[in-house]
């Protein structure tokens, strides 16, 4: 590993410098899954460069040049792409948000300390990489872009088929969450329905200043615990459900949703309510049958002591067990209005969720979840 150390900046300039990395980097993530949908949209492509570029210049005026090189390439990778030579794909999307997480990493470690640590071969061994992809070889361009996601971030799961016997079985490969909450196995169709969910929840979560967010994290983990449990929930379903689950959320009133003090029993009730609101929303759309299932379960417990049913473990899909512990894990790690909830730091929340699973949450989604979590954790 290297030590960088940055010139004399006014620490306003990092803040400043750091703000607009995160407003880019959202609006990147937004366009990457828009891009799924519409991979030859070229206003999203040049959007998507004019993004890294922004980055790229910025952190040129401040002199972070450990990162230049890395981003001129990735930028010649989108230029590409927006000039219509090379094709979009989901390992290019990975490719992009990794980098952009290496730029926010490095510049937050500098405002912090007055320096930062970077591995200069592997970024080396990036840009050698990148510098593979051109016009000239699209047949091998998705292998590529998925040898480049690896060397930043090896326990990825991208689905290669290994070229030789001697590498690793794909199924046997450690797995990692995913940039986006949306699913690389679905289908077109099924990526317009899903995307389309999550825009729906946007001005739902907003409407809460303690929501806003949660269904791409949720989304998120869903995904990659069910991974590490050998995927037994149709991940496209599962997506759908964790963006789903709380839209009876939005007719809520807000006095409720916002009450510091205990509810009392009609609003208790009317909350739980939306469980049915969400729900019903799927209930005519047969192709989304199953995250209706785990919407609707999802507040039910093993002992038979949730809501709305009181159905027990037997009787409650995979899905809604799942669910149920990361909506739980959601709730313990971000700000809620009651006055009695205490925000936990993520490895707290573990422990503490560990403490109160007997009879509420399912042992094998437990063991899954304790796996997964102490990974991320310790990355």
């Amino acid at each position: 590993m290297q030590l960088f150390k940055h010139e004399d900046l006014d620490e306003d300039i990092l803040t400043d410098l750091l703000e607009e990395i995160n407003e880019l980097y959202e609006a990147s993530e937004q366009v990457l899954i828009e891009l799924e949908l519409k991979p030859d949209d070229n206003e999203l492509q040049r959007s998507l460069f004019r993004s890294v570029h922004t980055i790229k210049g910025d952190l040129g005026l401040v002199n972070f040049s450990p990162l230049i090189p890395l981003l001129q390439y990735g930028e010649d990778l989108l230029d590409y792409l927006r000039k219509g030579q090379i094709k979009y794909t989901s390992n290019m999307s990975d490719l992009v948000l990794l980098i952009m997480d290496r730029v926010k990493v490095f510049v937050q470690s500098c405002i912090q300390s007055g320096q930062a640590e970077y591995d200069a071969d592997l970024f080396a061994r990036l840009v050698e990489q990148i510098k593979r992809i051109t016009p000239d070889n699209q047949d091998k361009h998705e292998r590529l872009l998925g040898e480049a996601v690896l060397i930043l971030d090896p326990t990825i799961d991208i689905g290669l088929e290994p070229e030789s016997n001697d590498e690793q079985p794909a199924e046997d490969a450690p797995v990692s969450i995913a940039t986006t909450g949306i699913p690389k196995s679905a289908t077109e169709q099924e990526r317009i329905d899903i995307v389309f969910f999550r825009e729906l929840m946007k001005p739902i979560e907003k409407r809460s200043m303690y929501w806003e967010g949660r269904g791409d994290r949720i989304a998120k983990l869903a995904g990659y615990i069910n991974k590490i449990a050998g995927s037994p929930i149709n991940e496209v379903q599962l997506a759908v459900a964790c963006y789903m689950h709380d839209f009876g959320m939005a007719f809520m009133p807000i006095e409720v949703l916002h009450k510091q003090d205990n509810l009392e029993e009609v609003e208790f009730n009317l909350m739980r309510s939306h469980v049915y609101k969400s729900a019903r929303l799927l209930e005519n759309l047969s192709q989304w049958n199953e995250a209706r299932k785990i919407v609707m379960q999802h507040h039910e417990r093993i002992d038979g002591s949730g809501y709305p049913l009181g159905v027990k473990e037997a009787d409650m899909c995979e899905g809604a067990k799942l669910l149920a512990i990361l909506d739980t894990f959601d709730a313990i790690t971000h700000a809620r209005a009651h006055q009695g909830h205490q925000q936990r730091p993520k490895k707290k929340a573990v422990i503490e969720i560990n403490r109160i699973a007997q009879g509420q949450f399912c042992k094998k989604w437990m063991q899954a979840f304790n796996t997964g979590m102490a990974a991320l954790l310790t990355k």
